[in-house]
């Protein structure tokens, strides 16, 4: 057991010899117990230096070693789901002396890339696709003729969400051969529970049983009525001692449940897994944060973990003067229970992001009117949609990547039918290291587009705040978006106040160039602005747009810029082109957003740099624009 964060690398000989799980397959059985703890010390080591995803990788490293100990990967193909298990994956798929790359640009990503490696089977980031991708591979594997094993690793949260389960209908309608790793960390497994599951792993897994079993279901066919007993003798005692009558009833030869970092039982089991057919669901008990005293006692706060000697956020420290102003997660939180004791209609809704959405402090004071559905985001919407049927308030609290999850949702059971729905929108734009399954940036466009919807962009916290209280009042579908970290510093209120719909505000008069800023980017725009003594709008609203401030720019200035941390096509950039359009204005503007493409992690300030949307290269368009066009600038 780690009481500590190693400070140098550790002393890792057997690990230090692996380069690929084709070495690790020749170790002798009765090393791999060393190798596990050379691998989480080596696991916790890196992440120290790195930052990222801790608690569920030391918790697989005995399945880790195992699975590519007992299968041909790469030739057999391992999927894991979410990614955040997957680091040993990676140091053990020759990916060991890169490790110190990780989630730093032009590094390792912080998950499975199939660009970075071929034993990376499936990209991923969001949760529970491990078990659908999987089933397209059997399939493609069959098409091709081939014959190698597909298994998919999932976790117990994963499970939650409904596409895990439409996956797994799917593959049990096939009935061809798949496995599905169920990596349960949310339980424990005492000594006699352990004993008695493991008993039945081993029996269940075997060959007699299995020859027995599929024996019986052939003469079951021709004689139904002489053997239907003994078959259902069978599913009542496995229902008896074990989860597993669920996953059975789908279609599953369900085994388990299993200790996770029993290295000999493992392997024992895995062998006997694969030696199967059919779809087959082994049940693996783990512990998160395994082998290290502080995420094993604090498995949720360790799920994730700075660097050992952090620094500071550079986007906070290029915009925010007071190191102790608080996160937009954090001024969320407090206006959440503000509008709760001021409303009792209010109910709040996360789809597992309550902590990074800043509802802690809501949850405590209010457990009645909090509602943590898992990870389903699709469900969190439409539940929020009958609740409003029923006269009640919904706050929907989710982070713009995973609202992606949940837009025909978005569409169909709530802006269809107009219902009174806030959605705090967490995480928009770049959010850094964690790359582009994780970044927020094709919320404004695919939300504008959508009848019935207002979509707004605060600058800074106080904007939060007021516009928060404007969504709320609004009757029917609104949406607040807002990005990860601090703002600029701006002191928020305590009283309850709202702006008008669609009116932007003038935060600076000029001459020549107009710049129509929304959201995280009137802060960088306003230092351009000071450059080109441009006139400066915090546009508040993509939608409605405040028509009035376009015209005006337009008609007393001779360049119009939009900025914006969304994509450029179709998102806020693009409305301020429709009014140009519609109203016949012929005039050049300069549409400022990120590109066409998904950006690799970093760090947020380097990444908006490289797209342009620092204060520099916001300027530096803008000099480029008036170049190309001929504009003469007077303060130039």
């Amino acid at each position: 057991m780690l009481k500590e964060i190693p400070t140098t690398r550790p002393e890792t000989p057997l690990l230090d010899e692996l380069d690929s799980p084709a070495d690790l397959r020749e170790l002798e059985l009765e090393q791999l117990p060393a190798l596990a703890e050379e691998l989480r010390a080596y696991l916790l080591y890196c992440v120290s230096k790195t930052g990222g995803h801790l608690g569920a990788g030391l918790g697989v490293v005995e399945l880790t070693i195992a699975l590519h100990y007992v299968f041909d990967t790469p030739a057999d193909r391992l999927v894991w789901d979410v990614g955040h298990q997957a680091y040993p994956h990676k140091i053990l798929t020759g990916r060991r002396d890169r490790m110190d790359t990780m989630r730093q640009a032009g590094g390792l990503a912080a998950f499975p890339t199939r660009s970075e490696s071929e034993y990376d089977t499936f990209g991923v980031g969001h949760s529970s696709t491990a078990i659908s991708a999987a089933i397209g591979m059997m399939i493609g594997r069959r098409m091709n003729g081939e014959d190698h094993d597909i298994v998919a690793v999932v976790g117990d949260g994963a499970m939650t969400a409904g596409m895990a389960f439409e996956g797994m209908n799917h593959a049990a309608h096939l009935d061809e051969d798949i496995i599905i790793i169920l990596n349960d960390n949310n339980m424990s497994i005492s000594d006699n529970v352990g004993g008695l599951s493991n008993y039945f792993a081993r029996l269940w897994a075997s060959t007699p049983y299995n020859f027995i079993r599929a024996g019986s279901r052939k003469v079951l066919a021709r004689a139904p009525r002489a053997l239907r007993a003994a078959e259902n003798t069978e599913k009542y005692m496995k229902g008896m001692v074990s989860p597993g009558n669920m996953f059975e009833q789908l279609g599953f030869n369900y085994i388990g449940m299993i200790d996770g970092h029993n290295l000999n039982h493992l392997l024992e089991v895995l062998k006997n897994t694969k030696s199967l057919s059919g779809p087959r669901l082994l049940h693996v008990v783990t512990r998160k944060g395994k082998g290290y005293t502080e995420s094993e006692n604090d498995p949720f706060g360790m799920h994730a973990m700075g660097k050992a000697a952090p620094i500071k956020d550079v986007r906070q420290a290029s915009q925010g003067k007071n190191k102790s102003s608080p996160t937009y997660s954090q001024v969320f939180g407090k206006w959440l229970c503000d509008a709760a004791r001021r409303d009792e209609k209010l109910v709040a809704i996360t789809p597992a992001m309550g902590e990074g959405s800043g509802m802690v402090e809501f949850s405590r004071e209010f457990p009645d009117r909090f509602h943590d559905v898992a990870i389903a985001e699709q469900h969190s919407l439409t539940f929020g949609a009958g609740l409003a049927c029923e006269g009640l308030k919904p706050v929907v609290a989710i982070y713009s990547t995973f609202l992606q999850r949940a837009y025909d949702q978005f569409i169909h059971d709530i802006t269809l039918q107009n219902l009174d729905v806030l959605f705090a929108i967490d995480r928009a734009g770049l959010v850094g290291e964690d790359g582009p399954t994780h970044a927020g940036s094709f919320d404004l466009t695919y939300l504008r587009c959508v009848p019935n919807i207002i979509v707004m962009a605060p600058s800074n916290e106080e904007e939060t705040r007021l516009l928060l209280c404007t969504g709320y009042d609004h009757e029917g579908p609104a949406a607040v978006r807002y990005p990860r970290g601090k703002g600029p510093g701006v002191a928020t209120g305590g009283e309850w106040h709202t702006v008008p719909v669609g009116e932007a505000v003038l935060r600076r008069s000029g001459h020549d160039v107009a710049i129509l800023a929304f959201g995280s980017m009137v802060e960088p725009a306003l230092v351009a602005a000071e450059e080109f003594n441009a006139t400066l709008y915090d546009m508040r609203f993509v939608k409605p747009i405040d028509e009035h401030a376009i015209r005006t720019a337009a008609g007393s200035h001779e360049l119009v810029v939009t900025v914006e941390e969304n994509v450029v096509m179709g998102g806020a950039g693009s409305a301020v082109n429709e009014v140009l359009l519609r109203d016949g204005y012929r005039m050049p503007v300069l549409n400022l957003g990120l590109p066409d493409k998904f950006i690799e992690h970093g760090k947020p300030p380097e990444m908006l740099r490289n797209a342009g949307l620092d204060a520099a290269g916001i300027a530096r368009a803008i000099h480029e624009k008036l170049a190309a066009d001929n504009i003469r600038c007077s303060a130039i």
